[in-house]
């Protein structure tokens, strides 16, 4: 249990060596116990290294789940967004060996590259799940160790990089509805098809003959030959920029229920994920990871996830407490507020002046609040 809070201490805290947290844990001991800590980083590594991988896991889950009891629901689905990102690590020959450098680089002048596909929850920011790979693996292909996570009455989101018939059918087997942005090599001739609606049509796909590479045969049968599918087009106008015309795909057919003015709305909503990476990867510091084999550097990995599951966790409940929306509470300065009163916390003296700074913390959350700049990236 103190090898994590020193490791989550760590995620929390950009650039903190793990002699840093040796010497918090010393003066910890000092402070209460009198006892002498070894004041090497050895005995401290070598208890991360035993941090079992699984409990991680559930400890990020946990936490998701923690963060989603006030979630709403969009018109009855729970929305959850999908999305690629990559982060470097040290260059040793183990992490070049599991996670090699972009082949454009030359030997000796890059680093380890992993890739990763996650999925969260629209409604909260927490990140649900996740799937890492090399350079090697493709984004759909580490999409499938994740299609577990999607349940009957799911809404998956994403960009047009996952707009595939593939996908969208492998969701309709699993009764999950989807919506993309039209992929650019899918021609969208909205004269054709069944009209809902101005710009709002109701068209049939037909399967691709090719299997794609990654999917198992079995699966692929199971597919149907032909999907009915709603294309819906929208212009995205920004005072300042030019107007932009968006095509979105979903299986969502019915106009009534799902206005296509309600569609575009959301798909809106979708670049919040790319906020949610620069929030874990940028604030945080998971842009470049620090430790030397594959093996710490998935545990680091969790570390990173829990921590922002936790800020998540956080957030919610200040802007359910004093009804403010989580997308106008400062992530970056939840994080500064957190490695704060941390350490205030844990001074206290008594359970009940840990809970008047718990409060007190909830309370600046939710007083710390960014701009409304509607419209803008």
């Amino acid at each position: 249990r103190r090898t994590f809070f020193g490791f989550l201490y760590q995620v929390l805290n950009p650039d903190c060596p793990c002699r840093q947290v040796v010497r918090q844990i010393q003066a910890l001991f000092a402070l209460h116990s009198g006892s002498r800590v070894d004041p090497g980083t050895s005995a401290y590594c070598q208890a991360r290294d035993r941090l079992p991988l699984d409990i991680l896991s559930r400890l990020r889950c946990a936490a998701a789940a923690h963060a989603e009891k006030a979630c709403q629901r969009w018109r009855g689905l729970w929305v959850k967004v999908i999305d690629g990102t990559s982060s470097s690590a040290p260059d040793t020959p183990k992490n070049q060996r599991a996670y090699p450098q972009p082949g454009a680089q030359k030997p000796g002048c890059g680093f380890p590259l992993l890739k990763l596909v996650g999925v969260f929850s629209l409604a909260t920011g927490a990140l649900l799940d996740y799937a890492k790979g090399n350079k090697h693996q493709h984004e759909l292909s580490l999409l499938q160790k994740l299609l577990d996570q999607f349940k009957a009455g799911d809404l998956a989101l994403a960009d047009r990089a996952f707009s595939t018939y593939t996908l969208l059918g492998l969701f309709l087997l699993r009764s999950v509805h989807s919506l993309f942005r039209l992929h650019q090599a899918r021609p969208a001739d909205l004269r054709k098809g069944k009209r809902l609606g101005k710009n709002d049509r109701l068209m049939v796909w037909t399967k691709p003959w090719q299997r794609p590479r990654y999917l198992p045969k079995a699966v692929w049968k199971l597919i149907p030959e032909e999907l009915s599918v709603r294309v819906v087009r929208f212009i995205l106008a920004v005072p300042g920029f030019r107007a932009q015309s968006v095509t979105l795909v979903t299986t969502l057919l019915d106009a009534q229920a799902y206005p296509a003015e309600e569609l575009a709305r959301l798909y809106v909503r979708r670049w919040r994920i790319e906020l949610w990476f620069r929030d874990i990867k940028t604030s945080m510091g998971m842009e470049v990871l620090r430790c030397k084999s594959p093996k710490m550097l998935h545990k680091e990995l969790e570390m990173f996830f829990i921590a922002y599951n936790l800020i998540r966790c956080l957030l919610a409940e200040a802007g359910a407490i004093y009804e403010v929306p989580m997308e106008r509470l400062s992530f970056k300065g939840t994080v500064d507020s957190v490695r704060q009163f941390s350490v205030a916390i844990a001074q206290a003296r008594s359970r009940k002046k840990q809970k008047q700074l718990i409060a007190q913390l909830l309370e600046i959350i939710a007083q710390d609040q960014v701009p409304d700049r509607p419209g803008r990236r």
